[in-house]
């Protein structure tokens, strides 16, 4: 049995103490300089890290002149030490504790325009704008 005085200790060492988590997405592609988009905000070219507070999926949108636009969706998911009951444990650690998520993404060359492809585009932006 733990002696009361050690769980009070331990209680104010988590109060005095606190540690945190940092979340971060790292996002890089092939060629570089891809402008990156999480849930439609920019968030910068890549090789970028950003910031995140919640897991779940996110939209990534990545744009370079003279490459194809590559969209889709990305699953960011936690380690198991965040899952409720783990997780407020180690939120009282008194050091800080890191999530580094990577995501690597390669850009094909464009395809020529095709005027055809090009105007029923615009009609279709055009629809989805009213």
């Amino acid at each position: 049995m733990i002696p009361t005085r050690w769980l009070i200790v331990l209680a104010l060492g988590t109060v005095v103490f606190p540690g945190c988590i940092r979340r971060t997405i790292s996002i890089d592609s092939e060629p570089r300089g891809a402008i990156v988009w999480l849930n439609d905000e920019e968030v910068g070219r890549t090789p970028v890290t950003v910031p995140f507070t919640f897991y779940g999926t996110y939209d990534v949108r990545l744009e370079k002149e003279e490459f194809a636009t590559v969209q889709g969706k990305r699953q960011a998911k936690g380690p198991w030490w965040e899952a409720p009951g783990p997780d407020l444990l180690v939120e009282a650690l008194p050091w800080t504790t890191r999530v580094d998520l990577q995501w690597f993404y390669t850009l094909s060359p464009a395809e020529p325009a095709d005027e055809v492809q090009l105007i029923e585009r615009a009609a279709e932006l055009r629809q989805r704008a009213q």
